[in-house]
């Protein structure tokens, strides 16, 4: 029989909950990034081009950008523990699939289906987090999602960088396998349900544009490069358009039925000002999860392995700082982290616009664990701060649009630090400049373009509140409310 959550979760406690959800997300999570140092491997195993090895990242990203905005409905109409299953399950099939692929085509295929599971996770996590755990205790418990969230991706090309050393990359599945299947079984057998799943149809032509124009708008900027222009500008228009359709349709759907993704979260200023924080914060780290390795290792000469090791402590100090942020937001608020953080961001990705063939290596890591602990202060806050201003009916359609925002700052940002970084080194040399001398420099202007978006944090930061605001109701009319979660 599920658990009575109906009453209040104590301090200093994480609900039981919480902690199996977050071990199921970190190992799912480190899939994103776990086969980046696998492209040359793959291409002499299966007789792929680069171009084509490189899909193994994107149609993850594709897919998750996809599947998200579906989340919010998809939560709402099943229990916790089947939600868990689906998500787990489909992660398990496809990790299966991609560790015995006989060819390339089946190993995207299981990236994919690995990608759909892993879709499902972040927002279930949330939006129980948000359910169960009362406000005065938030940020601590998020500051230990956090640890699961941050460490994850900066974990994954470390691990596939050791395990690349001694074994081929399909020990990067076999390996997380048996991790994957025992957290699985260990969660189906203590997880309890949160709250009664709702009735109510899927809108079929919302999920078709929401899928193209997500997975358009992600793909179109993922082609972006400076001498290929007007085709993926094309290709992201064409997403743009069918995201508006998609919107319009989810404004109708408010009022004559069950929208897919709730666009009456916008209507809490506090959410949608975090919305925008954390998208523009997260864009401005994955440009540096970019460009960082490539300069390392196409102009300093690091191997996959030592770029992991190097940037590792700063993913690491982000994790395991997480809990103590938590604690210091529940104690003094948002502003006292958020504001200091986001300047944070702001002054070590202007130190980034220094770098140079001799810049001694503990710089590089001191800018990196600046940047990581600066993102670390601003993203447990500011999670915490957007999600509590809306009402708990919209938990999980807020934890759905945040999710599909990052996978679109993520797309962003990689094509635009790309595109201005070769736009620039392209330029120099045609002028003349020698080769490192002009990549250096294309480096630099990234990172700058990068430092100045960052700004926009840091007047998001001085806007936001420094507690979550009363869950605005009042935007919500009455008579076209979702019935609210009931708690076992």
């Amino acid at each position: 029989m599920p658990a009575d959550h109906s009453a209040p979760v104590t301090g200093g406690r994480t609900p039981t909950v919480i902690r199996l959800l977050v071990l199921a997300t970190f190992v799912v999570i480190l899939n994103e990034t776990i086969m980046i140092n696998a492209i040359p491997n793959l291409m002499t195993s299966l007789d792929v081009t680069e171009r084509a090895a490189q899909w193994v990242s994107t149609a993850f990203m594709l897919t998750m950008a996809a599947i998200i905005p579906t989340t919010g409905w998809f939560l709402q109409r099943v229990t916790t523990r089947r939600a868990y299953a689906i998500a787990m399950g489909v992660f398990l099939a496809g990790t299966a699939l991609s560790a015995i692929a006989p060819s390339f085509a089946v190993l995207l295929l299981g990236r994919i289906i690995q990608a759909g599971g892993t879709a499902v996770m972040m927002p279930l996590l949330m939006t129980t987090l948000m359910t169960v755990v009362p406000e005065h205790d938030r940020g601590r418990v998020m500051g230990n999602v956090t640890l699961a969230i941050s460490v994850a991706p900066a974990m994954g090309p470390v691990i596939s960088g050791l395990v690349l050393q001694v074994g081929s990359w399909r020990w990067l599945f076999v390996l997380v396998l048996p991790i994957a299947g025992a957290v699985t079984w260990f969660g189906l057998r203590h997880l309890d349900n949160i709250g009664e799943p709702q009735a109510g149809a899927i809108d079929v032509s919302s999920v078709g544009f929401a899928a193209l124009g997500f997975g358009s708008l992600v793909y179109g900027l993922s082609k972006f490069e400076p001498d290929n222009v007007t085709t993926p500008a094309l290709i992201v228009a064409a997403g743009v358009a069918l995201i508006a359709i998609f919107v319009l349709r989810q404004l109708r759907l408010q009022r004559t039925g069950s929208p897919l993704l709730d666009m009456r979260t916008l209507l809490s200023a506090t959410y949608t000002k975090a919305l925008i924080l954390m998208s523009v914060a997260f864009l401005a780290m994955l440009g540096s999860m970019i460009l960082l390795p490539l300069y390392l290792q196409n102009l300093r000469g690091l191997s996959p392995l030592q770029t992991g090791l190097l940037v590792m402590p700063g993913g690491l100090a982000m994790g395991l700082l997480g809990p103590t942020i938590g604690k210091l937001f529940d104690r003094f608020g948002g502003r006292v982290l958020v504001i200091p953080g986001s300047v944070g961001v702001s002054l070590a990705l202007a130190g980034f616009t220094q770098i140079s063939m001799s810049m001694p290596y503990w710089q590089l890591l001191g800018l990196h664990i600046l940047l990581m602990i600066s993102l670390a202060a601003a993203f447990t806050p500011v999670f915490t701060l957007g999600l509590g201003a809306l009402p708990p009916h919209l938990y999980s359609h807020g934890s759905s649009m945040l999710g599909t925002l990052q996978q679109v700052a993520a797309a962003f940002g990689t094509a635009l630090v790309v595109t201005v970084m070769s736009a620039r080194s392209t330029s120099l040399v045609e002028s003349g400049t020698d080769a490192v001398t002009a990549h250096l420099d294309g480096m630099r202007l990234a990172f700058g373009v990068s430092a100045v978006l960052s700004l926009v944090v840091i007047v998001m930061a001085i806007l936001l509140p420094n507690r979550a605001d009363s869950p605005e109701h009042a935007a919500v009319e009455p008579e076209a409310r979702t019935p609210e979660l009931v708690k076992d």
